[in-house]
């Protein structure tokens, strides 16, 4: 699929203006000049044109805020004055896997004064003595030279920092409210444990109170018994008397 018409599916209805990172790897490109690309991209941050067949950068329109750009695997040599022109904010450039052989290729990228991380693996120019120190030489912007420093420390993977820093701000509120929560829990527990003690509480005085209750009814009842027993003992004394009459 030719660069053009690779570029018109990825836009996939939204207008140039909208797009923000784009991605043609492996399309072809028919002359080695850039295609489809023009100047309506205006914020385009991320661009990635790998093993697309390019051989020059002077098609390449004007991307006043493209930060990182991917070319790696393809047929630059030089003319990357360009880049410099058009892309005035990059901060990463990738320029790995192509026919860059000697320094002075490289210093058309000292008017990027944003630059920090430019790798050039596998293009002739590594092979050269002293490469890394006299690239640091040439452009002392650049903090980072095919992965690493001046002090052979390797740069941090920009996508993991970036997960990192959304980590640490998402875990923040979410440890803020969990310690709320538990206090909250602790509270609840507390005034629950509260409640059920008095429960307990009340429970056995209405117990007492019941138990009072029924002793009450018992003492009532009590007295009219004997009551019926001096009844039973008119009635006897009653018969005892009709007996004696009849004996008479």
């Amino acid at each position: 699929m030719d660069m053009k018409k690779r570029i018109t599916l990825e836009l996939r209805n939204r207008s140039p203006a909208e797009i923000v990172e784009l991605v043609v790897d492996n399309s072809r490109s028919a002359d080695g000049e850039v295609e489809g690309l023009t100047d309506e991209f205006t914020e385009l941050e991320f661009l990635s044109v790998v093993n697309v067949g390019l051989s020059s950068l002077a098609k390449l329109p004007s991307l006043p805020k493209l930060r990182k750009l991917e070319l790696s695997d393809n047929n630059l040599s030089g003319s990357l004055d360009t880049l410099a022109q058009k892309c005035p904010n990059l901060t990463y450039l990738n320029l790995s896997g192509n026919k860059i052989k000697e320094l002075s290729t490289l210093e058309a990228l000292q008017n990027l004064k944003s630059l920090q991380s430019l790798d050039l693996f596998n293009c002739e120019i590594t092979s050269l003595e002293d490469y890394r120190e006299s690239v640091f030489e040439l452009l002392p912007q650049v903090t980072y030279l095919d992965g690493f420093d001046q002090e052979d420390n390797e740069a941090p993977d920009s996508e993991a920092d970036d997960e990192d820093e959304d980590g640490e701000d998402r875990a923040g509120p979410t440890g803020d409210y969990g310690e709320e929560d538990d206090e909250e829990e602790d509270e609840d527990g507390s005034e629950g444990r509260e409640v059920g003690l008095s429960f307990q509480v009340n429970q056995a005085n209405q117990e007492d109170y019941e138990d009072e209750d029924d002793y009450a009814e018992e003492e009532e009842e009590q007295p009219g018994a004997p009551g019926q027993k001096r009844k039973r003992d008119v009635d006897d004394e009653g018969e005892d008397d009709d007996d004696d009459d009849e004996d008479n």
